[in-house]
């Protein structure tokens, strides 16, 4: 059996109703495990990228491409290639920010090159766009405190 590994596919498709549904469902049926997905409009309105990060092997990785390549609403399928990809997702993260530890969190903030986007008496909530490793990390970093909630929005990416 060949060895599992992440993936990351852009898939250019067609701006209509129940699109999205038609090619992930593809995924499902066939027991992927979607790591990540984002949708967004493109530059042509008649156009939207989902953006999928998945693990699979290898022949099952080309199987489900040449499969979602099939539907008549998908226009074109890539392979995001790491090296030649510019990658971000956005991070919200709520932490409960009593005085004692607002010079703590900050400093984490300031390290980790993140913003603090609303700031009150009780909670900080925090925003960091960057690679999604390194947004793993500043929640590892975080979890020293108390994290009231965590929202991600799935890997983007465009080849250079």
């Amino acid at each position: 059996m060949s060895k599992m590994k992440q993936e990351i596919v852009s898939v250019l498709v067609q701006n209509r109703a129940n699109v999205l549904n038609r090619v992930i469902s593809l995924y499902g049926r066939r027991g992927y495990n979607i790591d990540s997905l984002t949708v967004s409009p493109t530059n042509d309105p008649s156009l939207s990228r989902i953006t999928i990060a998945f693990t699979a092997n290898e022949r099952s990785m080309q199987q489900i491409i040449t499969q979602t390549e099939k539907l008549e609403v998908v226009e074109k399928v890539q392979f995001l290639d790491r090296e030649n990809t510019l990658y971000r997702e956005l991070m919200l993260l709520k932490v409960k920010a009593p005085k004692e530890v607002r010079s703590q969190i900050k400093e984490i903030v300031d390290i980790c090159k993140a913003e603090i986007a609303v700031f009150n008496k009780e909670t900080m909530i925090i925003q960091l766009t960057d690679i999604p490793v390194k947004i793993d990390a500043f929640i590892d970093a975080m979890k020293e405190f108390d994290v009231i909630e965590v929202c991600r929005t799935g890997v983007a990416g465009l080849e250079d």
